[in-house]
C-alpha cells in the first residue's frame, strides 16, 4: 500500500495540504476562535505540540492576499460548518510572527534575530508602499526596519506600526499572530541577559497590544504563560488557555482516537499498547493527548524497519535545560522528589499558572508549575486548598522517564570528572572494605538515585567510578567459569590483582548482609575466579556489594 508521507518537521500548513502529507484535522480550532475570541488569546502548551503548524493554518485561513487559498481547507471540517465561518475567511490582513529563533547566548545577537524576522514580515507586506494611503513619512519609516537600519525605540513599535500601515491600505483591522513568544525569555534565562529580553518583549506587546485601534484580534503561542507583571502589563483583555483548561485541548497534540486513526491507516495497529506507555500520558484539560511529534517520528520508524522504533524522539527537540538545572542545582529535598517521580510516585504540590523564570530562584515550588505546563509533568487532578490550587502531578510516560534518567546520568558523569575518585579505587585495590564501603556511601548520599532499574542501576553507577584507571581494564557482565560477573577489575600488564565484584539489591535495610553473603557465595558457586587463576593473576580480591536505597553493606574474601 502507498501510504501518504509523514510531515516530519512540516510545519507550514499549505505545504502540508498541497503535498498531500498525512494530516490530523484540526481545522475545528479556528471555529473556536470565532466562537470564543477575545482581543488577545494565548495558547500554552509543551513543544513539538503542534503550535506553529496550527498558527499557520489560522494564517492561511484568516488572511488576505491576491493569492485564493480557499481550496485548502475544502475537504477538512472547518469547511463543513456553515457560511456565518466561511465569511471570515481571507477577509482580514495577518501579521505572522514566530520567536522561536530568538535563543542566542547575548543580547546583542538576539535582538539582530528580532530584527531580520520583523524585516521578513514588512517584505511580505512591501506592497503597501506603492500605495497613495502612505504618507511619504510612513514609507520612509517603513524602508528603514525593511532594510534593519531602524532605531531600536522604533522596532519596539514596529508591530504596532505595520498594523497601522495595513488598517490604512486594507480598512480593515489586522490579526496578529505570534508563535512561541517565550523562546527569547528562556534563552534569556540561562545566558544571563533576562533583563534586557523582559523589556524587549515587554514594549513590543504594551505597543501592539494594548490601546491598538487597528487591531482586531491577537492570537499568541508558548510554554508557559509569563506573568502580567512581567510581560503583559496593563493588558486587561488577555484570555489564557494553558493545559488545565478544557478550551480548545484537543487541538494541541493528538488524541487517543487520532492515534487510533493513525496507526489503522499504516497498518500498525497493534502497536499501541507500546504507544500509550511511551508517548501517551498528557493531560489538556480532560482529554488525554499523545505526543504528536513522537507519534509521527515513531510510525515512519516502523515503516523504516527500524529495530528500536521506541526511543525519546521528543528530548532532542528542545532544551532540557531546565530538567539539568533542577538536577544540578536543585536542594537535597527536590532531588528526592525527582527520585520519587522516576518510581512512578505522585506529587501534591501548589499550580501557579504566571510564571517568570526568576521565580524558579526564589521559590522552588515554582519550578514543579514549570515542568507541568512544559511536558514534563502531568497534572493528574486539580484542586483548591484554601485560596491556593493545588495538582496532583506524575512523569507522563516512559519518554519523560527517560528524558530524567539520561539527565541524571549525564549529571553523574560530570560529577565523575569533577570529583577525585583516586581514595576510591585504591580502597578497592588495596581490599580495605571500612574504607571502600565510606566512601560509596558519600557518593549513594550526594547523587541522585532511580531503582526502577533495580541492580542495573547500582551497577552502571559502580561500574562509572571504577573506570577509566591507568593500567587497570574495568569488564562488565563478562563470562567468568559458570556464569557472568558484575564487575572485573583487571591489573593489565603484570597481572598481579584482579578483583571481582557481585552485585545485589536488599528489599530492606536489615537484608544487606544477608545479600552480601548471597554474592560472595555465587562467587564460589560460579567459580568466577577460575578464568583469572588460569591468566595467571596473583591475588584475586572479591567483593560482595548489597545495596538498599541510598545504603550499602561490603564484605570481602
Amino acid at each position: 500500500m502507498d501510504y501518504k508521507p509523514i510531515p516530519i518537521g512540516i510545519e507550514d500548513f499549505k505545504e502540508i495540504i498541497e503535498t498531500d502529507y498525512y494530516y490530523v484535522d484540526k481545522t475545528m480550532f479556528i471555529k473556536d476562535i470565532i466562537d470564543n475570541r477575545s482581543k488577545v488569546m494565548l495558547y500554552t502548551r509543551p513543544r513539538r505540540f503542534g503550535k506553529t503548524l496550527n498558527m499557520s493554518m489560522l494564517r492561511y485561513y484568516f488572511e488576505k492576499t491576491n493569492e485564493d487559498n480557499s481550496y485548502l481547507f475544502e475537504k477538512l471540517n472547518i469547511s463543513k460548518q456553515g457560511e456565518k465561518y466561511k465569511g471570515y475567511q481571507e477577509q482580514y490582513p495577518v501579521i505572522s510572527l514566530s520567536l522561536k529563533s530568538m535563543k542566542n547566548t547575548d543580547f546583542d545577537s538576539v535582538f539582530s534575530v528580532f530584527k531580520r524576522l520583523v524585516s521578513k514580515e514588512f517584505d511580505r507586506h512591501s506592497y503597501l508602499l506603492d500605495s497613495e494611503k502612505l504618507s511619504n513619512k510612513d514609507k520612509e519609516e517603513f524602508r528603514q526596519i525593511q532594510n534593519r537600519e531602524a532605531s531600536k525605540d522604533i522596532y519596539e513599535n514596529s508591530l504596532k506600526f505595520l498594523s497601522e500601515c495595513l488598517y490604512l491600505y486594507h480598512t480593515k483591522k489586522v490579526i496578529l499572530l505570534i508563535d512561541e513568544y517565550d523562546v527569547p525569555l528562556e534563552s534569556a534565562y540561562f545566558n544571563g541577559y533576562y533583563d534586557k529580553m523582559v523589556n524587549l518583549i515587554r514594549s513590543v506587546f504594551e505597543s501592539v497590544l494594548k490601546t491598538n485601534n487597528s487591531l482586531e484580534f491577537g492570537v499568541l503561542t508558548g510554554c508557559l504563560r509569563i506573568s502580567k507583571e512581567s510581560i503583559f502589563t496593563g493588558l486587561n483583555n488577555l484570555d489564557v488557555y494553558s493545559v488545565i483548561n478544557n478550551n480548545c485541548s484537543s487541538y494541541f497534540g493528538f488524541t487517543e482516537q487520532e492515534v487510533i486513526d493513525i496507526t489503522k491507516y499504516f497498518g500498525i495497529s497493534q502497536n499501541t499498547d507500546s504507544l500509550k506507555e511511551w508517548y501517551d500520558g498528557y493531560r489538556f484539560g480532560e482529554n488525554e493527548i499523545y505526543n504528536p511529534w513522537s507519534i509521527l517520528k515513531y510510525v515512519k520508524a516502523v515503516l523504516n524497519n527500524d529495530e528500536m522504533p521506541l526511543l525519546s524522539y521528543w528530548s532532542n527537540t528542545s532544551s532540557n535545560n531546565i530538567i539539568h538545572k533542577l538536577i544540578t542545582e536543585g536542594s537535597d529535598t527536590n532531588k528526592a522528589i525527582v527520585e520519587n517521580l522516576i518510581n512512578g510516585n505522585m506529587i501534591s504540590k501548589p499550580l501557579y499558572e504566571d510564571i517568570t523564570y526568576k521565580n524558579i530562584d526564589v521559590n522552588s515550588d515554582f519550578i514543579w508549575s514549570f515542568l507541568m505546563h512544559t511536558g514534563y509533568l502531568k497534572a493528574l487532578k486539580t484542586y483548591l486548598i484554601g485560596n491556593t490550587l493545588y495538582a496532583d502531578m506524575v512523569i507522563p510516560n516512559r519518554e519523560i522517564v527517560s528524558i530524567y534518567e539520561n539527565t541524571i546520568m549525564e549529571w553523574f558523569e560530570e560529577k565523575l570528572v569533577a570529583n577525585s575518585r583516586e581514595d576510591l579505587f585504591r580502597a578497592v585495590i588495596n581490599g580495605d572494605t571500612e574504607q571502600f564501603e565510606e566512601i560509596l556511601l558519600d557518593w549513594l548520599e550526594n547523587t541522585i538515585s532511580y531503582y526502577d532499574t533495580k541492580e542495573n542501576y547500582y551497577h552502571g553507577f559502580l561500574s562509572g567510578l571504577l573506570s577509566g584507571f591507568k593500567g587497570y581494564h574495568t569488564k562488565s557482565n563478562r563470562e567468568h567459569g559458570l556464569g557472568r560477573t558484575d564487575i572485573t577489575l583487571l591489573e593489565q600488564r603484570r597481572h598481579k590483582l584482579a578483583v571481582i565484584i557481585e552485585i545485589k539489591v536488599a528489599d530492606e535495610f536489615s537484608m544487606l548482609e544477608q545479600k552480601c553473603n548471597e554474592a560472595l557465595q555465587q562467587i564460589e558457586d560460579k567459580q568466577y575466579d577460575m578464568p583469572l587463576k588460569k591468566e595467571c593473576y596473583q591475588k584475586i580480591i572479591k567483593y560482595g556489594i548489597a545495596f538498599n536505597k541510598k545504603s550499602c553493606m561490603i564484605k570481602m574474601v
